[in-house]
C-alpha cells in the first residue's frame, strides 16, 4: 500500500467492525474512499469485545497484544502514531505457568531469564534446550514472515519458487511436515516443558498433537515484545475506529447486513435485515468463511467462496468474573495446565465433548506486569478450551456444571482460591460463541490448523465474485489480533489494486473519478 493515489467517490461497504474490518476501513478511509462500516453489534471489536460481570467491565477475547509492528505500520499508512492513540506498556513477565502448588514457572521477555528460570525448574539440559528452541523459533518466523504472514495467498509452489536455493533450505529448516509435539521433542525432555510451549498450537485453535512445528514461531513473536494496553484490549478497537472515522468513514451499529448483493457479475451493494439497501462498488466481508459459505449472507457471497474445511478449531469456555482471590500469587497472564493434555484433546476435537481435565487460562486484568493487584475483587477472565458444537447441540446444565468444577477445582489444586459470586460471573459457552458468530458452531479461529497443507488452506482476500473481498481469521494470513489485522490490510491493497486495474482498463462500471495529489 505504498501507492498515494487518492480513490474519491468510490463507495466501499465494510461488514464487521472486528481487527480485520477496522484495519481495512483505516486504509481504504484514509485513502479517500466513501466507507461505510455495518456492524451488528453495539461496538467495534468483534471477538475483541469487551464483557459485563457484576459492575464490571473487561476483555472477554484476547488478552495478549504481540506484533507491534503490524499496527505501527497501519497506523503511519493512516498518516497516525500508534503511540498517540493507544498507551501500551511492554511486560517482562510473559506468563506464569502451574501444575501443581509446588510446579511452577515463568516464561520472561528476556531469553537468557527465562533460560535461567527454566534450569532452575527442569535442569540444565532443559535449558540448553530451550535456547536451541528460541533460535529454532527465529530462523523460522524470519523464513516466513516476508514470503506467508506479508503474501497476499502463498502456497507452497510460491513458497518454492520464491526461495532460492538458500531458501529452500530455510524452508525445509522449519520442519514443514512435522508436528509441534513431535518438534517440541527434540528440544525438551520434561513432558512439562513439552505441554507448555505445545500450548503455541491453541493460539491458531489447534491441537499440539496435530498441528505443524511451524507454530514454535509464537515464541519469536512472543520474546520480540508483548505489550498490556491500558484500559485493555478494547482500546485498540476504539482507537482503530476513531481513526477510520477521522479519515471520514462512516459506522453504523446495530446493523445487521442480510445479503451482499450483486448485478451485472459484480458487487453491487448489501441489504440490511431490516430491508434497506446501500449501494456499494466494492465490499470487505469481515466474517467466518463459514457464515458466506453457507449462505447467510446470500446466494452471490455463497457461489463466490471455497466451501471451508470442515475441520473446525477451538471454541471456549469463558468466565468473566470480579472476584476476590487469595494464595497463587497471580500474574497478568497464568496458565494452569491439566496432568494429561492428550486425553485433553482426544474430548474436544474426537469425541466433541467439554475436556474432563482441562487446562486453564486466567487473565488477572487488573494486575501489573510485577503482578501487584488490587487490595479487593479483581478482574478475571477465565478459559478452557472446548469443541466447536455449538450448532449441533447445547451443552447441558450438567456438562457446564462438571466442566466449571473441573476449571476451578484445578486452580484450587494449584493453590489459587478464588471467591466467585453469581452475580459477578458471566459465562460464555460455544453455544454462545455461536451466536455470537454465526455458522461457526463457536470455533474461534476459522478452520484448524491440522497436517502441514493446512496454512495454505484459507483463501485469500479476493473471491470468485467482482469486488467482493474477505478479511478475517478464518481467511489467509490466519487467526490472531495481528494476523487479522494482516488480513484487512491485504484486502484493502487487494480492493485498491482492483480499482486501479478496472481505472486502467477504461471501465466505467463504478462511479467517480480517480485523481493523485
Amino acid at each position: 500500500m505504498a501507492s498515494t493515489t487518492i480513490y474519491t467517490g468510490h463507495r466501499v461497504v465494510v461488514i464487521g467492525a472486528g481487527v480485520a474490518g477496522l484495519a481495512a476501513a483505516v486504509l481504504l478511509a484514509a485513502r479517500g474512499l466513501e466507507v461505510t462500516v455495518l456492524e451488528r453489534a453495539a461496538a467495534p471489536g468483534g471477538k475483541m469485545r469487551e464483557v459485563a460481570a457484576g459492575t464490571a467491565r473487561m476483555d472477554g477475547g484476547p488478552t495478549v497484544f504481540t506484533m507491534r509492528w503490524v499496527f505501527e505500520e497501519l497506523f503511519a499508512e493512516a498518516g497516525a502514531a500508534l503511540g498517540d492513540h493507544l498507551a501500551l506498556r511492554p511486560v517482562s513477565v510473559l506468563a506464569r505457568h502451574a501444575w501443581s502448588e509446588r510446579e511452577r514457572l515463568d516464561l520472561f521477555a528476556d531469553t537468557e531469564q527465562s533460560a535461567e528460570a527454566i534450569g532452575r525448574f527442569a535442569g540444565a539440559a532443559e535449558a540448553r534446550g530451550y535456547r536451541d528452541f528460541c533460535e529454532r523459533a527465529r530462523k523460522i518466523y524470519r523464513t516466513l514472515e516476508g514470503p506467508f504472514i506479508r503474501a497476499a495467498r502463498p502456497t507452497p509452489l510460491s513458497l518454492a519458487a520464491g526461495a532460492g536455493l538458500r531458501g529452500l533450505t530455510d524452508m525445509w529448516g522449519v520442519s514443514p511436515f512435522a508436528t509441534l509435539w513431535a518438534e517440541l521433542g527434540r528440544h525438551f525432555r520434561d513432558p512439562r516443558l513439552r505441554q507448555l510451549f505445545g500450548r503455541y498450537a491453541t493460539y491458531c485453535g489447534s491441537s499440539p498433537f496435530l498441528a505443524p512445528a511451524t507454530l514454535m514461531l509464537v515464541a519469536h513473536v512472543e520474546q520480540a515484545g508483548v505489550w498490556l494496553v491500558e484500559g485493555g484490549m478494547h482500546r485498540l478497537a476504539l482507537a482503530m475506529a476513531r481513526l477510520a472515522e477521522a479519515h471520514g468513514a462512516r459506522f453504523r451499529y446495530g446493523a445487521e447486513v442480510a445479503e451482499i448483493e450483486a448485478r451485472g457479475g459484480r458487487v453491487s451493494g448489501v441489504v440490511l435485515a431490516g430491508g434497506e439497501r446501500i449501494a456499494a462498488d466494492a465490499v470487505v466481508a469481515n466474517a467466518d468463511l463459514a457464515a458466506l459459505a453457507g449462505g447467510l449472507l446470500g446466494d452471490a457471497a455463497r457461489r463466490a467462496v471455497p466451501k471451508p474445511a470442515p475441520e473446525r478449531s477451538l471454541s471456549a469456555m469463558t468466565w468473566c468474573l470480579e472476584a476476590g482471590t487469595s494464595g497463587f500469587p497471580l500474574a497478568r497472564h497464568n496458565v494452569f495446565f491439566s496432568a494429561d493434555y492428550a486425553a485433553e484433546f482426544r474430548d474436544i476435537f474426537e469425541r466433541g465433548r467439554l475436556p474432563a481435565a482441562p487446562t486453564v487460562y486466567a487473565c488477572a486484568q487488573d494486575r501489573d506486569d510485577a503482578g501487584a493487584g488490587p487490595d479487593g475483587p479483581e478482574r478475571l477472565l477465565v478459559l478452557t478450551n472446548a469443541p466447536a458444537i455449538g450448532d449441533r447441540r447445547p451443552f447441558t446444565g450438567e456438562e457446564i456444571a462438571s466442566c466449571e468444577r473441573a476449571s476451578f477445582d484445578l486452580l484450587r489444586r494449584c493453590g489459587l482460591r478464588v471467591d466467585r459470586r453469581p452475580e459477578a460471573v458471566t459465562l460464555t459457552t460455544p453455544l454462545g460463541f455461536e451466536r455470537l458468530f454465526p455458522a461457526t458452531g463457536g470455533a474461534l479461529y476459522g478452520r484448524s490448523l491440522h497436517g502441514w497443507s493446512s496454512s495454505f488452506g484459507r483463501p485469500g482476500a479476493a473471491t470468485r465474485l467482482p469486488g467482493l473481498f474477505l478479511a478475517g481469521g478464518s481467511v489467509h494470513p490466519g487467526p490472531g489480533v495481528p494476523m487479522a489485522a494482516m488480513s484487512g490490510r491485504l484486502a484493502a491493497a487487494q480492493l485498491l489494486g482492483h480499482l486501479a486495474s478496472a481505472a486502467r482498463s477504461g471501465r466505467t462500471a463504478m462511479p467517480g473519478g480517480m485523481s493523485t495529489r
